[in-house]
Formats: structure tokens, C-alpha cells, sequence
């Protein structure tokens, strides 16, 4: 049996020298110097050298020789100063080493399928099928113990503003609240299911129902829908509801909830309160609902600019009911000709049907290919119309319907951002967007689908507006063009919630089938609530620097939800199938 270590590796210091340690951790290089041999010991705390030299102990230099990448040892030895000039400066036990008395091989390994040191260029699917050798690196341990950091940091903060952290079931029912959720088969009770909860929402009211009303959860939650970059199947959110409050309350906890995350993880002190942007204004100027305000470059409505123009496809555009046309002025940097071409052949690529831009020559008059339908005192008329266009301006042009153009624009504005470094990445920019619409209009289905969910309150006076004009009382928190989060204030009165319903598709029977439980509790003393959910992976994911939401996930799903670690999904036995009264109907 070997010795219980006494100390890791990264916390040692000159502080330690002449102390005898017990150590274990994996080998992470290995060097022979001839006479003297030399290892890096890793374990989560980081690196510290080992010294075998034969003349202290030869025959634990012997034994040192076997070591090799990965192996796991237990060495006793003592803490000295590194000689002068092999410091090293960058490791923060770079001015120690351990001359090794004892040493013994924990375990083995064989040749890794890849490198530690080189995992940032192998394939994904292959780290995750060896996701246990991923996470020995170090950059991948930080992430997890900023994770943690996080984590606890949350728990305390709802803790001390006295929320109770309360667990909701995961079989739960299967209802209609937007995305497609997973479902699991009773056996006991045949040609049933339960569903995986997309999220504890209508628990958490439940929850305010019962007179909770501060609860939190950091709950498991799950999706079956198509996925990228920041989406898992299953993902962990901060999901918190309250009673008898307003939208302010529920902006108040979450700003000052961030203001102790950016102070325990990063010793930083975070501005509060977040700028607040309505649905409309964040769409209006940058073409979108989860705007990066690390930069400007908003989208300027320049319809009147072409009110008598002679180009004719800008001119039907500004006919219809809904068309505009919009632009990107960039000012910062002088475009060559090929950079231009790229870029209207990414919009392009995009969805756009072309990408229109128009830039100064030296004498000022516009450079563009439709340079000759332009009068040649365009840029007085562009200057008039807003003052940021100057000489050195390139307008980039998109027409069409408001909200197809717009889109297209924000996504055309993050590229310009990210391509002229325009982005500071050191920024966290936090933001809230408010007053969303209500419903959207889904031309497939021809119904109203509720924007955030069907339990979201509307505003007051909504009945007697315009349904399309109707805003939500539902709130979105963003940091760098990342949504982090979303809630609203809910609706707690039983009449307003079957017409909601109503306006959904939902008929009276269907709602009572699906939420009759909710209408119920509304008619028996529910209070006035509101709450956010909050994910996690997402914002790991930010604060850690990381491009995927998989980099923060000990063992996540393929961008195609495939689990190459376990294997998973994998087929199950006939006779498994049958006990839930299953069959696979083959579908060839």
C-alpha cells in the first residue's frame, strides 16, 4: 500500500524547502539528462520537478527509467531550491524541485491515443471518446473549477437573499410549451410515458402556489432539438421564481447575483445596474434580440436616401408594405476590392439576395457598382441624413422585408465586428432586452406561437391592441451577443390563462387535458409571480473563453447528440422493448 500524499503538487513553495512530501499525480514529461532524470508531476493543482539522481538513491533511478507519459506514481522526497538559472519563471513552483527518495508505480499506461499536449488539433469525436484523458489537462481542470467556483458562488448568494433550493421531478408530464422533449416509457403503466423536463416551469409556479415564494434550483433540463454550438441535449440552468414581485425584482437579484460571481471568480468589480434595451430597440439597431454591445456599427434605416432613386429594385422595395433598406457604416477601414467581393459573397451565403455597397473616391463622389444611378452629390445627401458618413465611409446595403433585412444585417454587422477587431474580448458586456412580443406568427402551422411561453403574462390594455403589437412582460439577460437567460412575469389568474391559451390554438378541453392541474391551482389563492432561468453551460462557456458549450460539459453529446465515450444511444433488447409494450418498426 502506498503513502497517503501529504501535499499537491501547484500549492508548494520556496516557504517548503528542507520538508519531507509524499506526492502523487501522473508522470506529464519525462526527461534523462544521462546521470540525472527529471519529471513533471501533474495532478489537478498543477506541475512541481522531480529530481532522481542516482547518487541519493540509485535504486529508485533505476526505477525511474520505466516511466514513461501518464504513468501514476507516489514518490517520497524533499522540497529544494532550484540551482541558479533553472528557474523557471513561468510555472509558479518554478523555483523548487523534489530529490526523490521513494518511488512507486500507482498504474501504468499504455501510448495515449492522442497527445495531452497537442488535444487542441485532434478531431472533437475523438476527445470525447477518450474525454477522461481530455480532462487531465490543465485548461481543461480551470474550466471546471471556475465551474465550481461559480457554482458555490450561486448557492451562497440564493442562500443568503433567502431562497430555498428545492429539487423538481425529472419524469414529469409531456406538454406543449415549445420545444420537443424526450420521452419515457412506463412499464408499469403500458402505452404511457413520462417526459424529461425541458425545464421545471411549471413546478416552480407550482411551487409559488404552495407559498414557497423564493425558490431556486440548479436543475438538470432537457431538449430534443437540433443542435450547435451552444446547445446540448441536456444542460444545467439556475432556474429561481418568486412571489408578489415585479419585472425590477427580478433584474435586481440577477445583476447582484453577477456582481458576486465577477467578484469571487475573477476578482472583479461588475457595473451594475445592466443597460436595459427594449425588443425593439435592440432589433431596430442591431438586428437582433441578444445584440454585442462591445462595439457600435448600428444598422441605420436609410430608406429615405432612395426615395427618388432611379434603381428600381430599391425603389419596389420602399413600394411594399413592410419593405426598408438598411445599412452598416464603416468608416474604420478602407476595403479592397476582393474584401468586398468576399463579403457579398458571405451574405450571400448567409441567405441575403445581394449585399449593395457604396464607398467615396479621393474627389468624394461614390464608388460602387451602381456608381453611375447615384448622384454624383450622394455623399452631402448621405452626410445630411446622419452624420457619422464621411469620406472615408463604406455603406453596406441589404433591402427587403423589415425583418429578413435586419437579420441579416445584425448577423453581417457580428462579422464586420469580429473581422476589423472591432470586439474588445476581454469585455463582458451584460445587457437586458425587455417587452418581446407576445406571439409570433408561424406560417407553417398559420397559428400564434407564444414568443418566450404560453404562461407569460401579457401587458395591460392587451386585449384591445392589435395582436401583432402586443408586448410581453418577458425579459432576456445578454453578455456578448449571448443570451444567458430569459423569464417574465407569469400569469397567475386562471381566466387570463385560458384566454392566452385560446389565442394559442389550445381549446378549452386540450388545455384542461394538458394544464388542468395549473388552471386549477389558479383558482385557489395563486400569488402574483415571476421568475428567469439561467444557463450555466452558457455562461461557464463565456467566462472561461471557450467555443462551445461542450468545452464546460464533463461528458457531452456530439453536435449530432452522440455520446462516442459510452457509445450512446445504443439499440435495447426486444425483451426490454416488450415490458414497456415497445416495438422498432423498421423503417425501410
Amino acid at each position: 500500500m502506498h503513502s497517503k500524499r501529504t501535499s499537491t503538487c501547484g500549492v508548494l513553495t520556496k516557504q517548503d524547502l528542507g520538508n519531507n512530501v509524499v506526492l502523487s499525480g501522473w508522470v506529464n514529461k519525462r526527461r534523462d539528462h544521462g546521470g540525472l532524470i527529471f519529471i513533471d508531476l501533474r495532478d489537478r493543482t498543477g506541475l512541481i520537478q522531480l529530481v532522481f539522481n542516482p547518487d541519493f538513491n540509485e535504486e529508485v533511478h533505476k526505477l525511474a527509467h520505466d516511466l514513461r507519459s501518464e504513468y501514476v506514481i507516489s514518490i517520497t522526497g524533499t522540497i529544494s531550491e532550484r540551482a541558479k538559472g533553472t528557474e523557471n519563471k513561468n510555472l509558479p513552483t518554478g523555483e523548487i524541485e523534489v530529490q526523490v527518495q521513494a518511488l512507486e508505480i500507482l498504474n501504468k499506461s499504455k501510448g495515449l491515443p492522442f497527445s495531452l499536449e497537442e488535444a487542441g488539433k485532434v478531431d472533437e469525436e475523438l476527445r470525447l471518446k477518450y474525454r477522461y484523458l481530455d480532462l487531465r489537462r490543465p485548461e481543461m481542470l480551470s474550466k471546471f473549477k471556475l465551474r465550481d467556483k461559480i457554482n458555490f458562488a450561486i448557492r451562497d448568494f440564493m442562500h443568503k437573499s433567502n431562497f430555498y433550493e428545492i429539487e423538481t421531478p425529472i419524469l414529469t408530464k409531456n406538454t406543449p410549451e415549445g420545444a420537443r422533449e424526450f420521452l419515457v416509457p412506463s412499464r408499469i403503466h403500458s402505452g404511457k410515458f413520462y417526459a424529461l423536463p425541458q425545464s421545471p416551469q411549471l413546478y416552480k409556479q407550482l411551487l409559488m402556489a404552495g407559498g414557497i415564494e423564493k425558490y431556486y434550483q440548479i436543475a438538470r433540463c432537457f431538449r430534443d432539438e437540433d443542435l450547435r454550438s451552444d446547445r446540448q441535449p441536456e444542460f444545467t440552468q439556475l432556474d429561481l421564481e418568486m412571489s408578489f414581485i415585479e419585472e425590477e425584482d427580478v433584474y435586481s437579484v440577477i445583476e447582484k447575483l453577477f456582481k458576486k460571481i465577477f467578484k469571487e471568480a475573477f476578482n472583479k468589480d461588475l457595473e451594475i445596474p445592466f443597460r436595459r434595451l427594449t425588443y425593439t430597440e435592440a432589433f431596430e439597431n442591431y438586428g437582433s434580440d441578444k445584440p454585442d454591445l462591445r462595439f457600435g456599427l448600428k444598422i441605420l434605416n436609410i430608406g429615405k436616401l432612395f426615395e427618388n432613386t432611379k434603381l428600381k429594385f430599391l425603389s419596389s422595395i420602399l413600394n411594399k408594405p413592410n419593405g426598408k433598406i438598411g445599412a452598416l457604416n464603416v468608416s474604420s477601414y478602407q476595403f479592397t476590392r476582393s474584401e468586398l467581393d468576399n463579403l457579398v459573397k458571405q451574405a450571400m451565403e448567409m441567405g441575403a439576395g445581394g449585399l449593395l455597397w457604396i464607398r467615396f473616391d479621393k474627389d468624394g463622389k461614390p464608388d460602387s457598382p451602381v456608381a453611375k444611378f447615384l448622384p454624383d452629390n450622394f455623399l452631402e445627401l448621405a452626410k445630411k441624413f446622419n452624420s457619422e458618413i464621411n469620406e472615408k465611409s463604406t455603406l453596406f446595403i441589404i433591402a427587403g422585408e423589415y425583418e429578413d433585412s435586419w437579420e441579416l444585417l445584425g448577423r453581417l454587422r457580428n462579422l464586420l465586428g469580429k473581422n476589423l477587431n472591432l470586439i474588445d474580448k476581454s469585455e463582458f458586456n451584460f445587457s437586458w432586452v425587455t417587452e418581446f412580443p407576445l406571439v409570433e406568427y408561424d406560417k407553417e402551422t398559420k397559428n400564434w406561437s407564444a414568443v418566450h411561453h404560453p404562461f407569460t403574462a401579457p401587458e395591460s390594455n392587451w386585449e384591445s391592441k392589435d395582436i401583432k403589437e402586443v408586448k410581453a412582460r418577458a425579459y432576456d439577460v445578454i453578455c456578448n451577443g449571448v443570451e444567458l437567460g430569459g423569464g417574465s412575469i407569469r400569469i397567475h389568474e386562471s381566466d387570463l390563462q385560458s384566454k392566452v391559451f385560446d389565442l394559442l390554438g389550445l381549446d378549452k378541453d386540450t388545455a384542461n387535458k394538458k394544464f388542468g392541474f395549473l388552471l386549477e391551482s389558479q383558482d385557489l389563492g395563486f400569488p402574483p409571480l415571476g421568475g428567469i432561468a439561467l444557463g450555466i453551460d452558457r455562461l461557464i462557456m463565456i467566462l472561461s473563453g471557450s467555443k462551445s458549450i461542450r468545452e464546460v460539459i464533463a461528458f457531452p453529446k456530439t453536435a449530432k447528440g452522440y455520446d462516442p465515450l459510452m457509445d450512446s444511444p445504443t439499440e435495447v433488447a426486444n425483451n426490454r422493448l416488450l415490458e414497456c409494450d415497445l416495438k422498432v418498426i423498421d423503417q425501410d
